[in-house]
């Protein structure tokens, strides 16, 4: 927003897109530039720290919060959205809701010896290069590398494969399930 306003958002009723707010760590100057990565508590992927909207924050403020709360940061973090990216958010049924995730980047000014997530993810500064290719989603990936401002050469920027779409998890889980079920029938029969 150019006005200086910032949104909040919230999660969208029924099948829609939800959104989340992240923080996207940083440190240091030119070539001693570093991103602060963090892994994702149930698949240990590289992420940022990210969360939904909180009641009574302005989205920027919530984004500071996850930063604490996932990593035990603090810092100055804009009131305005670098950008965004989307990604599978896989649900405790097994399934899958496409999220978009506003990303405000955070100088950090400090790190907590103890916070409330410690010793349920792992974290690591990187260079912005290291970062980027770290992180499995393409618009994320392309998010850190402009925020440094640095390129990445096409061999080291692999497609990843799509996530996939709520229906094809379905189909997965329901194909695992009749592969167990006919080994069990051929073994009794």
């Amino acid at each position: 927003m150019t006005d200086g306003t910032v949104k909040q958002t919230g999660g969208a009723k029924g099948g829609g897109k939800r959104r989340q707010v992240a923080a996207l760590p940083w440190r240091g100057e030119g070539a001693a530039l570093e991103i602060l990565l963090v892994s994702s508590r149930e698949t240990r992927r590289w992420v940022i720290p990210k969360g939904w909207p909180m009641k009574g924050r302005l989205d920027h403020q919530a984004a500071a919060q996850e930063a604490y709360e996932e990593a035990g940061l603090d810092g100055v973090i804009v009131e305005t959205s670098f950008g965004e990216y989307e990604y599978l958010k896989r649900l405790k049924s097994g399934a899958g809701r496409l999220v978009k995730v506003d990303v405000f980047p955070m100088k950090v000014t400090g790190e907590h010896a103890t916070w409330p997530e410690k010793g349920q993810r792992t974290l690591k500064w990187m260079t912005p290069v290291e970062a980027a290719l770290a992180v499995q989603e393409p618009q994320l990936r392309d998010l850190i590398a402009r925020f440094a401002g640095v390129g990445l050469p096409e061999e080291e920027r692999p497609e990843p494969a799509p996530a996939p779409t709520p229906v094809r998890v379905a189909l997965q889980r329901l194909r695992r399930r009749v592969t167990v079920l006919w080994g069990r029938a051929r073994r009794r029969g």
